[in-house]
């Protein structure tokens, strides 16, 4: 099975739902930032959630960005999406070992600690908009759904889950994001949480061989589910050498000079998908003259 999410509706609209498998995804992105289990965990989830939000949005163009920042030995994360399923993320830093929670639970939270989560959507306005929430729990769904709720005065539920094998690949990965529509019933919205409070861990029902639209016809019951999207999802990074090369455009001249004066080739890599680019002193000086044209015309 290949890494999708669907959209749905229920309840005559008064709900909306999205569910998402990002197996693949989160492996991808293991291997990428050669990340150690509870940072797999928690770019995991991130990545899971930002698949989802980037479903929400309707624009071609437009991107939704997720940062938590965190004092904890993490320091934090990133993950961007967009509307056709494309996600991608990377870590601060990849190589955290810390204790369990308990057996079989990663600490997720004690990574990241105490911090901030920021969501930023670019709609092709002159400004992205941008909401900010302190972090609840540093576990990611519950810091989500609060942001829902605080930010954008949407009730909503926030299930995500990475299960990561003994040899530390991905074995299962996905969520699902709940909201309450505006005209949602008490009765609507009491079902619901009931129902939630019965449910397995998104892992579990992952394990037990669940897809997607499984999970939310397990969570939405009888409330008349309608499914009205469903898309592939992947990791994919739209980085380029020419990418790289108008970064690089944007650095003081003078550092760009102290590169080629040590005479070596430089290697530039991708935050978000780790890919090496190299630049010759050669390549060094036609971005020096372009770099230089800027600083003049400022």
């Amino acid at each position: 099975m290949s890494d999708y999410l669907i959209r749905a509706t229920a309840a005559d609209e008064m709900v909306r739902a999205f569910a998402v498998r990002t197996t693949d995804t989160v492996e991808y992105a293991r291997k990428a930032h050669t990340t150690l289990p509870v940072i797999t965990a928690g770019l995991g989830r991130l990545l899971s959630a930002g698949a989802m939000m980037g479903a929400m949005m309707k624009g071609d163009d437009d991107i939704v960005t997720l940062r938590v920042r965190g004092d904890g030995p993490a320091q934090g994360l990133t993950v961007t999406a967009d509307s056709h399923g494309n996600v991608k993320g990377y870590p601060m830093q990849p190589f955290v070992d810390i204790p369990r929670k308990r057996p079989g639970k990663l600490d997720v939270g004690a990574a990241i600690g105490a911090g901030t989560l920021t969501v930023s959507m670019d709609l092709g306005l002159k400004e992205p908009y941008s909401g900010q929430v302190e972090l609840q729990t540093g576990e990611i769904g519950d810091d989500l759904a609060y942001y829902f709720t605080v930010s954008e005065q949407t009730p909503s539920a926030v299930g995500l889950g990475v299960m990561i094998d003994t040899d530390q690949h991905v074995k299962n990965a996905g969520g699902f994001i709940i909201q309450m529509m505006p005209d949602a019933s008490e009765e609507v919205i009491s079902s619901i949480e009931k129902r939630l409070s019965g449910i397995d861990s998104v892992t579990s029902m992952f394990d037990r061989g669940m897809t997607p639209e499984d999970i939310l016809k397990e969570i939405l019951g009888d409330l008349d589910m309608v499914i009205t999207d469903r898309k592939e999802v992947r990791f994919h990074c739209n980085c380029s050498k020419e990418r790289v090369e108008r970064a690089l455009i944007t650095i003081d001249p003078k550092d760009i000079q102290e590169m080629i004066d040590d005479g070596k080739d430089i290697e530039v890599k991708c935050h978000f998908c780790n890919k090496a680019y190299n630049f010759t002193p050669d390549e060094l000086k036609e971005i020096l003259k372009v770099s230089t044209r800027r600083e003049d015309a400022r």
